[in-house]
């Protein structure tokens, strides 16, 4: 059958993507807009599970150099999405093989890389510049204990790999914390909500900060988005305002029949999740002066916890989208 017209530029303007990861939460929702776009996209996992419909499928470890560029063979790329770089190791490796194999390479970093840089402002990219980022490769990284605890720290060297040679272009997205989504598996929010039905005290810092937060389906629109950009360098990813510990149980509180937020305030030792020492706050100017829109967190933040709690009572549209 003959294409139409349509059908003809739509395949013209198609985009080769690879996701690198993606299985879950927000990286299954970039993969859904990018195939929803008529983007060809192939996602490379361990083999933990299969891509959506419409996707190729390359199975490696990405750890393993060798059988990383193996799976690839002749492939190329205008971008490339890097969901689960966690290491400087995994970044040098990614450097090396996908030099010459992309256009665009998308790192998905976080907040965390800004772990050191405690302000009473919000933080912007410039007040973490990777190139002055130490990094040390022999650190034990492959040990898992070592790699949860130091997950900022890997990421900001990763940060650091990717930003001392232009084999290809780079992005890094420092993404606020996410919430929101029936598929959200960090427990964060169900941690809260335990102890809400159980009136049970929730564990603060003495002097507890706000941080800044993004929605899940906002999170996956800002990658997609940046998918079609040309921009590059670090680029901070949250929506507007900051959330305290107070507002997020006050929002989870409000779902639970009878439930009473009752806070203990801690000097030392551990807190809950979402709660922190030291301020969180991402200026995400940057973002809009390249024309993505930001939602505000405060109007989303009780529809993430009707989702992630089960309890949707009500239809929203999504809490922002970027436009050019």
């Amino acid at each position: 059958m003959e294409k139409t017209q349509e059908g003809k530029a739509r395949e013209e303007k198609a985009r080769e993507v690879l996701v690198i990861g993606g299985n879950r939460y927000f990286g299954k929702r970039l993969i859904a807009r990018l195939l929803a776009a008529g983007d060809r996209v192939t996602v490379l996992n361990r083999g933990s599970s299969a891509p959506p419909p419409g996707a190729t499928h390359l199975i490696a470890d990405r750890d393993d150099e060798n059988a990383l560029d193996s799976a690839l063979g002749t492939r190329t790329f205008d971008v490339v999405v890097d969901q689960v770089c966690y290491t400087p190791r995994q970044a040098a490796i990614a450097r090396r093989v996908f030099a010459g194999r992309t256009r665009r390479h998308v790192l998905t970093s976080t907040v965390e890389v800004y772990e050191y840089e405690d302000s009473i402002a919000l933080v912007r990219e410039e007040d973490l510049d990777p190139l002055g980022v130490e990094v040390d490769l022999g650190l034990p990284w492959d040990e898992p204990g070592f790699l949860d605890s130091h997950y900022g720290e890997g990421k900001r060297q990763a940060e650091a790999v990717f930003a001392a040679a232009p084999d290809f272009p780079h992005v890094a997205v420092r993404v606020a914390h996410v919430l929101g989504g029936t598929d959200d598996f960090t427990g964060r929010l169900e941690h809260y909500a335990s102890r809400v039905r159980a009136g049970e005290p929730i564990a603060v810092p003495t002097v507890n900060h706000p941080a800044t937060y993004i929605h899940v389906e906002e999170i996956a629109d800002f990658l997609f988005w940046t998918v079609g950009q040309d921009f590059t360098g670090p680029v901070n990813a949250a929506s507007h305002s900051t959330l305290t510990t107070h507002e997020v149980c006050e929002a989870v509180a409000a779902r639970v029949p009878g439930g009473r937020v009752v806070f203990r305030e801690v000097e030392v030792g551990e807190v809950s999740p979402l709660s922190f020492r030291r301020f969180y706050g991402m200026d995400n100017a940057r973002a809009g002066r390249l024309g993505f829109t930001f939602g505000n967190a405060r109007q989303w933040l009780g529809r993430a916890a009707d989702e992630t709690l089960g309890k949707v009572t009500r239809p929203a549209p999504p809490p922002g989208r970027g436009r050019a």
